[in-house]
């Protein structure tokens, strides 16, 4: 199976369409009958709309090509914005969203692998940054260019198997190998830096041998720019530190603990609907 063809980088106007489509999605998702993590979804819809539209290296028509980037979501209970992002890219069809956390449905709150586009089944946080180890080394026994790329939330930080990753990765030279951090500054309980603070994160990931970055987590553009450039150095993985707003674009949850997990109510949907809709209207 011949790999498939790296994408043409789409220009910024089209990566904010395609953001601005899985927000949309995540909100309506998120008024089902089970509701579903909002927050965290809203806060990574623009680092999923970068990968998936202008620096993984997949086909929707060929999920399982050998020659593919790979793609972890560790911050799992965002399943429901990589599964958006999956439909929107081709995986799977959109009108399927609709069935998000319904009994019998294959869209289940954390990701598996029954959705095309699915690496492995995630969730229980601080896995992700070990398996993107896993598939990073094993690309590099069998001679494949393919980039592995892993996004965690800074709450999931506060694992231990984190810094065992990225010990090992650091080790094991691993520049194949791309962390992104969703750094939000929320999780279940309330702000990360009172519950366990990492600042300064970037000292910190630099202390165990990583490259790092940082950028606004809500411009798809420069995100796109800096994954696609990654590695920065060479024998070094590569860790971006996304500064974003949980529940971004939602004025009455964003930046709130309160919006971690939500069931919108039909009269909240709308109003999220509708602050979704006005924030693209600025653009």
């Amino acid at each position: 199976m011949t790999a498939a063809p790296l994408l043409e980088r789409e220009a910024p106007p089209a990566l904010q369409e395609a953001a601005a489509r899985i927000r949309a999605h995540v909100v309506d998702m998120c008024a089902g009958p089970e509701g579903g993590h909002l927050g965290g979804g809203l806060s990574c819809a623009d680092i999923l709309a970068a990968l998936y539209f202008s620096v993984l290296r997949v086909d929707p028509a060929r999920p399982d090509d050998p020659e593919r980037d790979r793609f972890l979501l560790s911050k799992g209970h965002a399943a429901l914005a990589l599964y958006a992002t999956l439909a929107e890219r081709g995986f799977l069809p959109v009108g399927e969203l609709a069935q998000f956390g319904r009994p019998g449905s294959r869209l289940m709150g954390h990701p598996v692998r029954a959705v095309p586009g699915v690496e492995l089944p995630t969730g229980s946080l601080g896995h992700g940054l070990p398996l993107g180890c896993g598939f990073a080394l094993a690309a590099r026994y069998a001679g494949r260019s393919s980039r592995s790329f892993v996004l965690l939330g800074d709450g999931e930080l506060q694992e231990g198997s984190v810094w065992e990753a990225a010990i090992a990765a650091a080790t094991l030279r691993l520049d194949r190998l791309v962390a992104v951090v969703d750094c939000n500054g929320l999780q279940l309980t309330g702000a990360t830096g009172d519950i366990a603070p990492m600042e300064p994160l970037a000292d910190r990931w630099r202390s165990f041998g990583w490259a790092v970055r940082e950028v606004d987590g809500h411009a798809p553009a420069l995100l796109a720019d800096q994954l696609a450039a990654a590695p920065w150095e060479p024998g070094k993985p590569s860790v971006l530190i996304a500064r974003t707003v949980k529940g971004n674009g939602v004025p009455f949850l964003a930046g709130r603990a309160a919006g971690h997990y939500v069931t919108l109510s039909p009269r909240n949907h709308a109003r999220a609907a509708g602050a979704l809709r006005a924030s693209e209207a600025r653009r």
